[in-house]
């Protein structure tokens, strides 16, 4: 059996595709992981260089250039090591939300120290303002210097830690896949086994990640202890139930600890203070597009503008969600004679309730709207009235209800619905019943503030992306 799982562990190693990190094999492992850290710490030294460029002009004639550079030199540099004591230096296995809470965290803690070092100098409140924005702009294009470093770690493979993945046959390849196309994780998986080997292929990964369908055996454990360096116990992915375990409960990193504490959600009162800020200029703002659209609604078919429609709230309250109308007046007659007289029309509205080609849809104006989610923009007056959040689950007719458990559907009713969510910015409208459902649990399982301003923030990104609205 022992000589079976090696072979078996061998092969797999072998047919593993795509370009591996770190290709040099565990013993360059140390050196790959310090010029990653060296190039993403000079991504994040070049935001502060280019925030302090972009202030220069802003600086009062009698504040001293050279005084300014060697504060904002000093703040710099107590962020970056604020940034490498989050552990963000590479920042493998981390969720992005949680990158985005450290990196806030740290450039606030670096405030304080400015606030308090500013206080001391001559210079006074004119270098505290100069330095408070130099920290504002830098946190504002970190995420871009960061991107081009990890694409440059890419490209000179450096960038990730190789693995092998322990699963059954069904999840394992499933996993594979997943992390290989969200390779900013880290982790890059060669190939999966279904069970621990008895031993471990020297030239393979000296990583393992075990995603069992529940906490694994004991025994299991202490094998997979003896064969490799590192044991990562998978939590739940946004795309996969694992095993019920919660990345909240870890900080917001990939593996997982046996011994959890529970986690709190975010506060009502924050949540609607947001809510609001957001909400009201955003109405302000979009108004008139709004009106815009209205009018090329009533143009290409004459009648309400508005489609409200009844859906299941927080603890199951009936929401009436406010939408711009995209499909003809008759909608509904339109989808029962296509779903009689096409058959694959009939299953893909089974699996996904909606259709790519869909005959309800108004020509040109409706499609525009819907694939770039503008028809959800009314939404905003629900929740400015309380109906709805900014960012939760997205509130389904009953049809869809339906075809969910109960168990789910009361999951689904202890959070505030959304205007965006987790599945808005990555699967959309590709998502079938139990992708939603798997995403709809991983959010409220692990929700918090800063996964909502996550979430928030891409879906900017995903509505100019455009792919799975339909």
């Amino acid at each position: 059996m022992s000589e079976i799982r090696s072979a078996s562990f061998t092969s797999a190693t072998r047919q593993a595709a795509g370009p591996q990190p770190g290709a040099l094999g565990d013993a360059l492992a140390l050196p790959s992981r310090l010029a990653t850290q060296a190039i993403l710490i000079a991504g994040d030294a070049g935001a502060f260089a280019a925030a302090c460029l972009l202030l220069s002009p802003l600086r009062p004639a009698r504040l001293d250039a050279a005084e300014f550079a060697r504060v904002a030199a000093l703040v710099a540099l107590a962020v970056l090591v604020l940034h490498g004591s989050e552990k963000l230096y590479p920042g493998y296995r981390l969720q992005p939300h949680e990158q985005l809470r450290r990196r806030a965290m740290a450039s606030f803690k670096a405030a304080l120290l400015a606030a308090a070092a500013t206080a001391l100098l001559s210079a006074g409140w004119h270098l505290g303002l100069l330095v408070a924005g130099m920290l504002a702009c830098a946190l504002a294009l970190q995420p871009l210097t960061r991107w081009l470093a990890m694409h440059l770690c890419r490209q000179l493979g450096l960038w990730g830690e190789r693995v092998i993945v322990i699963a059954d046959a069904e999840r394992g390849p499933a996993l594979v896949d997943y992390f290989r196309r969200r390779w900013q994780y880290g982790l890059y998986p060669e190939a999966f086994l279904p069970a621990v080997p008895e031993t471990r292929n020297r030239n393979g990964p000296s990583i393992a990640v075990i995603a069992y369908e529940a906490a694994p055996p004991l025994a299991e454990l202490a094998a997979a202890r003896r064969q490799f360096a590192e044991v990562i116990l998978l939590a739940d992915t946004p795309c996969m139930k694992v095993a019920g375990l919660r990345p909240a409960d870890i900080d917001g990193e990939i593996g997982i600890r046996l011994a959890a504490g529970a986690r709190r959600p975010p506060s009502p009162g924050v949540s609607r203070a947001i809510d609001l800020a957001i909400a009201v200029p955003a109405v302000l703002l979009f108004l008139p597009f709004m009106l815009l659209a209205a009018t090329a609604i009533y143009a290409a078919d004459p009648g309400p503008v508005l489609f409200r429609q009844a859906r299941e709230g927080l603890a199951g309250r009936t929401v009436h969600v406010l939408k711009l109308r995209t499909m003809y007046r008759d909608a509904a007659e339109r989808l029962e004679a296509l779903l009689a007289a096409d058959p694959a029309a009939a299953a893909e509205w089974a699996r996904h309730f909606k259709l790519r080609r869909d005959p309800r849809v108004l020509p040109l104006v409706g499609g525009l709207l819907r694939s770039t989610s503008f028809d959800e923009l009314p939404q905003l007056l629900n929740v400015i009235a309380g109906d709805m959040s900014i960012v939760g689950p997205r509130p389904f007719p009953e049809y869809h209800l339906n075809a969910m458990n109960a168990e789910f559907r009361h999951k689904r009713r202890s959070v505030t619905p959304g205007l965006t969510g987790l599945w808005q910015i990555s699967e959309r409208g590709d998502a079938d019943l139990d992708l939603q459902r798997q995403l709809d649990e991983f959010y409220i399982d692990n929700r918090s503030l800063w996964f909502d301003w996550h979430i928030l923030l891409s879906t900017i990104p995903a509505v100019f992306r455009r792919s799975g609205a339909y």
